[in-house]
């Protein structure tokens, strides 16, 4: 007989409270009976690779991402930049350090076509092609992944022949095409527990860190067997983004009640602009401007100087190069942390507050010119431009119709690429004999974009047509 106040489990009357019931240690691997150095380092690394899966799946399906789709729009992009890593990696040699070493115009040429291009032709085609071929985007994305996959292997096999120039000019093409669908599809798998902002800064902080562990990787295969070795790595890297694409959720289809937005003026059948939402668009194409122009311009420089100086070892280029290309990748890591856990009251005071730093930061690096400078303009240039960019998500989600916000963010996209592009043509085209003189007009350019801005803020326009329009 069970004592008062001492339930039994064999009285079937007697409820035993649910929080008493001990619960079962979950299994835990046994260390191995021979105990070696081998076999407890192999432990420990199976222990510690199972405790990262598990923090990754935990974020990658946190606030109910994997119920709204997110999560598989998440492997998605992971997927893309860690294809961009790779082709940048694989072609390092080829395109990037031979053009900044050439001294033929033609070569220069050449490679400035290889990198504007894509920016060029996504803008009055793609773009609105794809805004407007709505009900595919799943497949878009897959074909762009896939697309890849099949132009790396073009690029292997013709790696020392001109065939490698329009390949990785279709792969470019094919990356921006999928930015631009990812903006379009983002709002439709969105969490109801998050907001835009947030989630567009997680989207690009798993993308980083799936394009250094993808550029990491591809470095490690092109040493034994050279750069087609990395770009097929690249080509396996494709595959697998296609499927991923395949698996984002069906209802990212659909189109009931979308509109096309209309980022310029009001047209009929177009849903008109905001006024925020033109003063963070103008106002991140100017912070886009500079880190466009950093892309290329230090590395030109850096090879530039390598000329005048035979004895400069290559790794020591490398370092001076890594150095800027640290700074930026700090940059967009704290500037999207910052982004999605702030809230901002004034999204115009925000974003004008970025462009004012990318200037002083350009100014700066023109007053004092060298690679330490350099890195600092790379450092907020890249913080002011997640930032901005985190600004632009919210007040399109906050201003504008939930029918229109897919067509605007996928047209919006286009125009940060084409500032993007507008900065690296200048770090192609500017002398670079020296700092000072590209930093110069790269702030002039941005206290030029950034005044616009300004000026929309205030109800006026640089540009007429360019500005504010209410509907009729």
């Amino acid at each position: 007989m069970a004592r008062p106040g001492n339930p039994s489990s064999e009285d079937p009357t007697v409820q035993i409270p649910a929080d008493t019931i001990p619960t079962p240690d979950p299994p835990t691997r046994r260390m191995p009976r021979k105990i070696t150095v081998t076999r407890v380092a192999a432990f420990r690394s199976r222990q510690l690779t199972g405790r990262a899966v598990d923090t990754f799946r935990r974020a990658a399906t946190a606030d109910g991402a994997d119920r709204s789709g997110l999560t598989a729009l998440t492997y998605a992009t992971m997927v893309t930049y860690a294809l961009d890593a790779a082709v940048a990696v694989a072609l390092a040699n080829t395109l990037f350090f031979a053009a900044a070493t050439a001294e033929s115009k033609t070569n220069v040429a050449l490679y400035l076509a290889i990198t504007v291009a894509p920016f060029a032709v996504i803008a009055p085609v793609i773009g609105p092609m794809l805004d407007r071929l709505q009900r595919g985007r799943r497949i878009a994305m897959a074909v762009s992944c896939g697309g890849r996959a099949a132009l790396a292997v073009v690029m292997a096999l013709n790696y020392d022949n001109w065939i490698l120039y329009p390949a990785a000019l279709g792969a470019m093409v094919l990356s921006k095409s999928f930015l631009v669908l990812k903006a379009a599809v983002t709002p439709r798998v969105l969490p109801p527990v998050i907001t835009l902002a947030t989630t567009n800064s997680r989207l690009t902080t798993f993308g980083m860190v799936a394009g250094g562990v993808a550029g990491a990787v591809a470095a490690g295969v092109s040493l034994p067997f050279g750069s087609p070795g990395a770009l097929y790595w690249t080509a396996t890297l494709g595959v697998v983004g296609a499927v991923a694409c395949l698996r984002i959720p069906r209802w990212v289809e659909s189109t009931a009640g979308e509109v096309a937005e209309s980022l310029r003026s009001t047209r009929r059948g177009r849903s008109p602009t905001g006024h925020s939402v033109l003063v963070a668009l103008w106002g991140t194409s100017a912070v886009r401007v500079l880190t466009g122009f950093l892309t290329l311009f230090v590395a030109f420089v850096v090879k530039s100087a390598a000329e005048d100086d035979p004895g400069r070892a290559p790794s020591q280029q490398l370092f001076l190069i890594g150095i800027v290309g640290a700074a930026a990748g700090a940059g967009l890591f704290l500037g999207n942390a910052v982004g999605s856990r702030i809230r901002f009251g004034r999204s115009e005071t925000v974003v004008l507050g970025c462009v004012a730093g990318a200037l002083a930061a350009a100014v700066l690096a023109a007053a004092l010119p060298g690679i330490a400078t350099a890195a600092v303009a790379a450092l907020v240039g890249s913080t002011a431009s997640a930032m901005a960019k985190v600004c632009l998500d919210a007040v399109i989600q906050r201003d504008l119709p939930e029918h229109a916000r897919a067509s605007a963010f996928g047209r919006s996209e286009t125009v940060l690429q084409l500032a993007w592009v507008l900065g690296g043509a200048l770090g192609v085209l500017l002398p670079h004999s020296t700092y000072w003189i590209g930093f110069t007009v790269v702030a002039a350019v941005i206290a030029l974009v950034g005044l616009q801005a300004a000026m929309i803020n205030r109800g006026g326009t640089l540009v007429p047509g360019l500005g504010t329009r209410s509907a009729p």
